[in-house]
């Protein structure tokens, strides 16, 4: 399964870069969790955009940074470009998505993957550095909740009961699972998760716990999800969460924890059909490439490996573990890089509108 070869046989790459990553600053300060202003300025883009001609070879570096979910698509997505074009080199590091976006927008790398859209800082540090990127959604993911499969007394947990376990609050206070149901077993509870730049951390701090950033900081944190599927695949006690095709590369060592949907009621496990149609719900998300405005313009290999993305390499997709986006999401995506649509599609306005409409608004 590729999924497994990506996810595991990774691990010591990403180890190796986020070594290098380690230093580099964590989550954005308090009152910085609002995306960058809504909409995207249209560019001018040539006719013949995104068009790559046959008699050229293509040839160059293509830098890519940020989120470790997003990472197991580009680094298939990498692999099979590369095979096709021998002399274009493509890194992928990993440095969480806030990491990413600091070498982004200083113009580092001219990708950059993210577990969640823009904060306006960002945008901002990016504007301040001439820096336009084209904001592109590539997959869902669930964010999954896991435990150790000999946990035999979770069944599910509702967003109340994560809340309970993760608020800011919970440090030093909730640290047995009886305290979360008394019927649990009075033993500890060992909490694994991403690291504050990840997106998945901001991602599920703001859905779990009403606040961007808020939780309890005595767990073991990592940025590479690898990390954390050790420690849970070798804890009874454990109980952590990340993305989704790190659990389906490791389904034999792991166990996904149904979610409640507040809406219904229903206890609903991750699944390629429950994210797709919204009922694994409110754990469910779009996640994302940014690309820089200028380098997809002025060099063929970025726009060629952007259109490949989107367009033929679309089946590396559900091949990592993660789940395919409508044709019609894709097709918009490739409309925005072929007009050179910039900036992001959230901010004022945005709330409550599907990916979808969103997406329709920015053509």
């Amino acid at each position: 399964m590729r999924a497994t070869r990506f996810l595991k046989a990774a691990a010591l790459g990403l180890s190796l870069v986020l070594m290098a990553a380690c230093g580099r600053g964590g989550a954005a300060a308090d009152g910085d969790r609002s995306p960058a202003p809504g909409g995207g300025s249209k560019v001018e883009a040539p006719s013949d955009a995104g068009e790559q001609d046959d008699a050229v070879q293509l040839s160059g570096l293509i830098s890519v940074d940020g989120s470790s979910t997003v990472f197991p698509i580009t680094e298939a997505m990498a692999e099979e470009f590369q095979a096709m074009h021998p002399d274009v080199r493509i890194t992928v590091g990993v440095s969480g998505t806030g990491g990413g976006f600091e070498k982004f927008c200083a113009g580092e790398t001219v990708i950059s993957n993210a577990s969640r859209p823009i904060k306006a800082s960002e945008h901002e540090a990016c504007a301040a550095n001439g820096i336009e990127y084209i904001e592109l959604p590539v997959a869902f993911d669930g964010l999954s909740v896991l435990v150790n499969p000999e946990n035999d007394w979770v069944d599910a947990f509702t967003i109340d009961e994560l809340r309970k376990i993760w608020e800011p609050g919970a440090q030093g206070v909730i640290t047995r699972w009886s305290q979360v149901r008394p019927q649990w077993p009075d033993a500890p509870i060992n909490l694994y998760g991403p690291g504050t730049d990840s997106g998945t951390f901001d991602y599920f701090t703001d859905v779990v716990n009403g606040e961007e950033g808020a939780s309890r900081g005595d767990y073991t944190a990592s940025e590479d999800d690898n990390v954390l599927v050790q420690g849970i695949a070798g804890d009874v006690n454990a109980l952590g969460y990340f993305g989704y095709a790190y659990y389906v590369a490791n389904q034999d060592s792991l166990r996904a924890v149904p979610i409640v949907n507040p809406e219904t009621g229903q206890a609903v496990a991750p699944s390629e059909q429950t994210i797709n149609d919204g009922t694994y719900a409110p754990l469910s998300r779009p996640i994302y490439i940014y690309v820089n405005a200028q380098a997809l313009g002025e060099r063929p290999e970025v726009a060629e490996f952007v259109r490949y993305y989107l367009t033929e390499g679309t089946p590396l997709v559900a091949e990592v573990g993660y789940v395919e986006l409508p044709q019609e999401i894709y097709d918009l995506a490739l409309a925005r890089v072929e007009n050179r649509v910039t900036g992001t599609m959230y901010g004022e306005g945005s709330e409550g509108k599907t990916l979808l409409e969103l997406m329709a608004g920015g053509r």
